[in-house]
């Protein structure tokens, strides 16, 4: 598995606040089968010219050091989209060295032109991979398929498509539709995992889609290449979906 959305890069967010235990938990993606991880730390838009080539290669350094057995880590950035406009085609604002840049709305809402902004990010030549819209306040399936049609990647949290709630039936929903191109942990130095997530998949018959969303997807992104259509998942075809198909066919 492939995971470009973390928190992993100690003391600088949010996220993990030491580096100690952001080794615990790549040592642990390591048995889970992750084979590469981007550290994206939050940035605002409107701060990233200040961001400089080398930001945090120090503490990037020292969490590879002390975490010998992990991933194959790179850096990147989770952007904040702020202010409209803003130039985020500096190669380091990428994800590990690609043309690839992780961006997020505001969860108070989605920006009333939001296909814009991502079709102006595309046409500056990055991609724009959005996270997790299924978190945005208001956001629609519609909303997410014109985002696609503006030249977004998709990328759910792996968290949402595993508990209840709005923000897990609109992921769910995105799955339902093929809209989904990746997933990823979003982790902060705590239990979120992708093993989770792609374990799910296979359990309710999607083999097929857990590899493209859990490794094949984020290797192409980061290779600059095109992500490969997601097939429509059947989500209710869980362990409860199966059990109802059942009962009712012995009517």
């Amino acid at each position: 598995m492939i995971d470009i959305h973390t928190h992993l890069l100690p003391g600088v967010d949010d996220g993990s606040d030491s580096v100690e235990l952001s080794a615990t938990v790549l040592r642990r993606f390591a048995d889970d089968g992750v084979e590469r991880l981007v550290c994206t730390p939050h940035l605002k838009a409107s701060e990233a010219s200040r961001v400089r080539p080398g930001e945090y290669a120090e503490v990037f350094e020292r969490l590879q050091a002390a975490a010998p057995r992990s991933p194959r880590l790179a850096l990147g950035w989770e952007i904040m989209l702020d202010v409209p406009g803003a130039d985020l085609t500096a190669a380091h604002l990428a994800l590990g060295g690609s043309r690839a840049v992780l961006v997020e709305f505001g969860r108070t809402g989605v920006p009333a032109r939001a296909a814009d902004e991502l079709y102006r990010l595309r046409m500056s030549g990055v991609v724009p991979v959005l996270a997790h819209p299924e978190r945005y306040w208001g956001c629609t399936v519609e909303q997410v398929r014109r985002w696609r049609a503006a030249g977004a990647v998709i990328q759910t949290d792996a968290l949402m498509l595993l508990g209840a709630g709005p923000m897990a039936a609109m992921a769910k929903a995105m799955l339902e539709e093929g809209l989904v191109d990746c997933i990823a942990s979003d982790n902060h130095g705590d239990s979120r995992s992708l093993r989770a997530a792609r374990d799910w998949l296979c359990e309710i018959g999607a083999e097929e889609q857990a590899n493209l969303l859990t490794r094949s997807n984020a290797d192409r992104v980061l290779s600059d290449l095109a992500p490969i259509p997601v097939a429509p998942i059947r989500v209710e075809r869980g362990f409860l979906g199966r059990l109802r198909e059942l009962m009712r066919g012995r009517r």
